[in-house]
């Protein structure tokens, strides 16, 4: 008697190659909620969240992404899909978001904790959210803050959108 797997092989690596979409991209999509959270209710953890932000890119975003070329790579060849339209824009997108993952969000999240610490403290604000509640809603920010705080703002919302399109992309070719 010849016993079958309960799961096909390639129905885990589909698994897997989904869950390291969402392990590695489900926080990002919660930044801009934390972001206006924080420089409302205390903007002294700032310098703190880019850092984790940054942290997370190091940490959950680029891993993530090797997990889901290489799963994409395994699934391409097993189903033998590698003309199709879906497989070309899965490994485009994994590669214009590592570039813009390493090249662009990266230090860009790094210089934003150390222009944060720096208005902080022009501000004279301790970091940390030890100052009293007045010190810490009266932080104001520079120039050059708002205008890189934009700029990775924008990168940002680049990224989300390329993984949205990319899931409705993929969702589309399995109602296929």
């Amino acid at each position: 008697m010849l016993l079958v797997p309960a799961v096909a092989f390639s129905d885990f690596i589909l698994a897997i190659h989904i869950l390291a979409v969402v392990i590695a991209f489900g926080a990002t999509f919660a930044y801009p909620i934390l972001f206006a959270s924080a420089n409302r209710l205390d903007p002294t953890v700032l310098p703190w969240l880019f850092r984790t932000m940054q942290r997370i890119s190091r940490t959950l975003v680029n891993p993530g992404l090797l997990v889901v070329l290489l799963a994409g790579i395994y699934l391409a060849s097993d189903r033998h899909q590698w003309g199709n339209f879906y497989v070309q824009w899965g490994i485009a997108a994994v590669i214009v978001i590592g570039a813009i993952e390493g090249s662009f969000m990266i230090p860009r999240e790094g210089r934003m904790a150390e222009l944060a610490e720096r208005d902080l403290a022009s501000a004279a604000v301790p970091a940390g959210g030890q100052g009293t509640g007045a010190q810490r809603t009266s932080a104001r920010w520079s120039q050059e803050y708002n205008d890189s705080f934009r700029r990775l703002a924008l990168g940002a919302t680049v990224l989300d959108l390329i993984v949205v399109v990319t899931v409705f992309i993929m969702a589309a070719r399995v109602g296929a």
